[in-house]
């Protein structure tokens, strides 16, 4: 129970993460409450370890082994949904998800650790030889600048040049939405998430962060 009270205090501080009564039972009452707690404290000593670096691929890097060690599972086993975009702290407590919810989180963390969210972008893609889409989170320099890529699928951040297998489609961030030309920044588009206000998956997981600190 200290350890929960240690998290709660800690992690009060965060923009993404906001543990409240009900969060600290469900961890304390969870079967896997021991990893939960360590997987918390592992996240707290993250965000202190990475912040003061200098060196923006070192922080990138970091971030991005962090939570590629979490493990892979469909939101159907999840949650029993197709398709559901899981917030930082639901990603930590569950420590299942997949590619949204890995891309979502290291999102959120940079945005805490000192990266622009201007700089940031997620990324749907295609896989070669693969029939779903994918996500991963790119980082721009600048718009005219070949992105770093974080993805779920490798431990590496390397720029998208090198991503051979990876076939850009859209990418977006809390501003706007591009499509890309030889793996940069080209054209402004609007994404169809739907046609009702539910199905815009996007601004329903920034209202849970933001608003909901869900």
């Amino acid at each position: 129970m200290l350890l929960l009270i240690f998290l709660s205090s800690i992690c009060l501080h965060s923009k993404s993460i906001t543990l409240n009564e009900n969060d600290l039972k469900t961890i304390d009452n969870s079967k896997d409450s021991k990893a939960i707690k360590i997987r918390l404290v592992k996240y707290v000593n993250l965000k202190q370890k990475v912040r003061p670096f200098t060196n923006t691929l070192k922080k990138l890097s970091h971030v991005n082994s962090f939570y590629n060690k979490i493990l892979p599972v469909n939101d159907s086993t999840k949650y029993n949904v197709d398709d559901h975009w899981a917030t930082p702290k639901e990603f930590l407590i569950n420590g299942k998800g997949d590619c949204e919810d890995y891309a979502i989180a290291k999102y959120f963390t940079l945005l805490e650790v000192g990266i622009p969210k201007e700089k940031l972008y997620f990324g749907i893609v295609k896989v070669k030889g693969e029939t779903n889409y994918h996500m991963v989170l790119l980082y721009f320099e600048n718009k005219k600048s070949i992105p770093l890529v974080l993805d779920n699928l490798s431990f590496k951040v390397v720029p998208f040049d090198i991503r051979k297998r990876l076939e850009p489609k859209v990418v977006f961030n809390e501003f706007a939405s591009y499509t890309l030309k030889n793996k940069k920044i080209y054209k402004k588009v609007r994404i169809n998430w739907g046609k009702n206000k539910d199905d815009n998956k996007w601004e329903k997981l920034l209202n849970r962060v933001y608003s909901k600190n869900e």
